[in-house]
């Protein structure tokens, strides 16, 4: 309960909470994998869901079965890669890719007068959103590039409710993340998790999926 304060803003998570890129990350990073000859299992994939292109590129390169050592312009060049081949991917991309319930929960947001932000450690949130047609429904994207941390760091959250001119206390996270929930609640945000309630202990609620989103509930349940 955040003890009847006024709920100011609700920001949003982009891979698995705005539409499901996950599929995408995989298959090209599944491709990197295959080039190095290092074993890459939909399993392990989990591990990359919130993490940045380069932790998720050394996580990576951590299960190659003898030890491998690039310089750092070799590590620069293979995340490049990989983000040309999700490029690629993302390109086929369109408005029907939105998951389930979150057009009209957002449109709940803003017909209530409340800011909208997205907090993703994708570089390519905003090309991601133009193609999904809903750039204009998100008052700010944090640009991820001009962050030190990454989550669970709480940087990207606090950033977001600075530049929505919003009390972190009085902010909405929206995550399908641990590492994401983790930065929600270090932020001083209430957080919403999307997934099976195991894997989030932290959250202040947790949903099966996006279609359970209900603005209605959930403000009276911050507002308490």
């Amino acid at each position: 309960m955040s003890e009847g304060r006024t709920l100011q803003a609700v920001i949003f998570d982009l891979d698995g909470v705005i539409t499901d890129t996950a599929e995408y990350h995989y298959q090209a990073w599944k491709a990197i994998a295959a080039e190095l000859g290092i074993p890459f299992t939909r399993e392990f994939n989990e591990n990359l869901k919130g993490v940045s292109r380069m932790d998720s590129l050394k996580l990576l390169l951590s299960q190659a079965e003898t030890p491998v050592s690039y310089s750092d312009e070799e590590l620069h060049q293979l995340a490049d890669r990989k983000n040309k081949l999700y490029v690629e991917l993302i390109g086929t991309i369109t408005p029907a890719d939105l998951l389930p319930g979150i057009a009209e929960f957002v449109a709940d947001i803003r017909a209530a007068g409340l800011a909208t932000g997205i907090a993703s450690a994708s570089k390519n949130a905003v090309a991601v959103l133009t193609r999904l047609g809903v750039m204009d429904r998100f008052d700010v994207i944090v640009d991820v590039t001009k962050l030190k941390n990454n989550k669970p760091d709480p940087e990207i959250f606090l950033t977001a409710a600075a530049q929505l001119g919003a009390d972190p206390a009085a902010c909405i996270g929206v995550e399908d993340a641990a590492s994401g929930v983790e930065a929600i609640k270090a932020a001083g945000m209430f957080a919403v998790a999307i997934g099976q309630a195991e894997h989030f202990p932290h959250a202040d609620i947790v949903l099966p999926g996006t279609s359970q989103l209900n603005f209605r509930e959930l403000k009276l349940t911050f507002e308490g």
